[in-house]
């Protein structure tokens, strides 16, 4: 209880702090940053244990450019790990060979170019952007259709659950409500995105 009472680093105390070598700050990185590395290699054929490696790697990477001097910090530190533990989780699938990844080169050395590591944060912080504006979206869709589509999406209730939370007559009229609830709200994503652009 008394570790999670601490108040959050910033992205530069946190950078310090691992230049120090702070046991402190590497159990707030880990807490902080390795739930969306575990996310994102977990449902890209891979498993805990290869969360763990990996995130552990990205933390090398980061605290050898830290520690020389190398680190251009362009986005929050939270995406930059983020973009180094998919770009090492890649490297490693197409060394496996399960498929083709496309979308990576195969440098020389394990070295992360500026270049490489920019064209990861622009695809994530799109991605970033497109949750954004969906999570705005769902909240001025109103109810009951935000907690309609909520209840189904997100909570994985069944028809009848939802016909007898709502008081539908039978799951065919819930059914419907729920599509024209998901038309609703891609109207509003789209003209969202759309004036986004």
């Amino acid at each position: 209880m008394k570790e999670s009472s601490r108040p959050l680093l910033t992205d530069d105390e946190l950078l310090v702090g691992l230049a120090n070598g702070s046991d402190d700050v590497l159990n707030q990185l880990y807490r902080r940053f390795f739930p969306m590395v575990l996310h994102f290699i977990t449902t890209n054929s891979g498993n805990e244990d290869d969360a763990k490696d990996i995130y552990q790697e990205a933390i090398i990477v980061l605290y050898e450019k830290v520690r020389t001097g190398s680190l251009e910090l362009n986005c929050q530190l939270k995406t930059y790990i983020y973009s180094v533990s998919r770009r090492l989780w890649l490297k490693q699938l197409t060394q496996r060979s399960r498929y083709l990844v496309r979308d990576i080169e195969s440098p020389a050395s394990d070295e992360f170019t500026n270049e490489q590591i920019e064209f990861d944060l622009i695809d994530h912080e799109d991605r970033n952007r497109q949750f954004d504006l969906m999570a705005d979206s769902l909240e001025r869709l109103g109810e009951p259709c935000r907690t309609l589509l909520e209840d189904f999406y997100i909570q994985h209730l069944s028809m009848q659950a939802i016909t007898e939370k709502f008081g539908y007559t039978n799951a065919d009229n819930a059914k419907t409500q729920k599509y024209k609830c998901l038309m609703r709200l891609k109207r509003l994503f789209f003209s969202e995105y759309k004036q986004n652009e």
